[in-house]
């Protein structure tokens, strides 16, 4: 779970008892230059201030990653900055839910070395 902090940095809390109390929803994530997508499980109210997703998954799925302006440091509950490095890349994708669908940027993390 990430919980923003403050401007620019956020925490990280692996609590595995935050775990029993998760709730995931069916969404639809499209590319929006070739307008194919996935279905996917998404975790709903896990602390965290925005959106995100793992490297390896944008990249299994070919969404195209764009540098964000200022990387976003994360850091782990007791403090240390987080082994997977500050968040670089983010992507723009529709997200369909039910009826409903809007335009994203989703925050890509892990793998910034």
């Amino acid at each position: 779970m990430l919980v923003r902090a403050t401007d620019n940095i956020f925490y990280c809390n692996l609590d595995n008892r935050d775990m029993l109390r998760e709730v995931t929803v069916k969404i639809g994530l499209e590319r929006i230059d070739a307008q194919e997508g996935v279905i996917v499980k998404a975790l709903l109210n896990s602390g965290v201030m925005g959106l995100v997703m793992s490297l390896e998954f944008a990249r299994k799925q070919e969404f195209k990653l764009k540098k964000i302006e200022r990387p976003i440091y994360v850091r782990n509950v007791d403090g240390t900055f987080n082994k997977e490095g500050p968040i670089e890349n983010m992507v723009e994708l529709n997200i369909y839910y039910q009826e409903h669908r809007e335009r994203i940027e989703i925050d890509v993390i892990g793998g910034q070395k």
